[in-house]
């Protein structure tokens, strides 16, 4: 192995360099994020709350992304080198390679991570929807009651109050009419 390495001439030693450095720490880089071991340094056991967090933004430029870039640039110019190119046109096709690499990591972290949800419960959107009495409700707004709704995907129990006549017990029908702004459901009997 030694002597093919120093027969090659200098311009492909350096693509199998840096093909082959790039592509052991690309690996490395692949195994601790599928392994969790993404963690920049952070022991423990965490728990943060972040204000004002916009999200991830489009990152071109980032270690992952650089070792992705090198990685194909080494292979695509390895690859050039053997079908016969010259030097300039293996240079120019490896790092269009490397560029459209980064550019599809960065696409695909960007796009993974618009996927992620909040969690947070927006109970405007319990609007409309029907559910089911779990705790009676007194009539007239005199006592809070909880119902079991369905609200943004998730079964949930929230409280609930009535402007009808009669207390709405358990097993009741109701449809969601309003929401108070302190996170207060006012809720109508479906079927009078």
């Amino acid at each position: 192995m030694e002597e093919w390495f120093s027969s090659l001439p200098f311009f492909e030693k350096t693509y199998w360099v840096i093909a082959g450095i790039s592509s052991v720490i690309f690996i490395i880089l692949l195994i601790l994020t599928l392994v969790g071991g993404d963690t920049d340094g952070v022991d423990g056991d965490v728990d943060l709350e972040v204000e004002g967090d916009t999200g991830i933004n489009f990152q071109f430029l980032s270690f992952k992304n650089l070792m992705g870039f090198f990685t194909i640039f080494g292979w695509s110019g390895i690859s050039c080198l053997d079908a016969g190119f010259s030097n300039s046109l293996t240079v120019f096709v490896s790092v269009i390679c490397g560029l459209l690499m980064m550019l599809t990591m960065a696409s695909l972290f960007y796009y993974l991570a618009k996927l992620q949800s909040s969690g947070t419960l927006k109970l405007k959107n319990a609007l409309n929807q029907i559910g089911e009495v779990y705790l009676t409700v007194g009539a007239n707004r005199s006592s809070i009651g909880k119902i079991s709704i369905t609200v943004q995907g998730t079964l949930r129990e929230l409280d609930a109050l009535t402007e009808e006549t009669r207390d709405l017990t358990q097993g009741d029908v109701v449809r969601v009419k309003q929401v108070t702004d302190n996170g207060i459901l006012i809720v109508e009997l479906l079927n009078k």
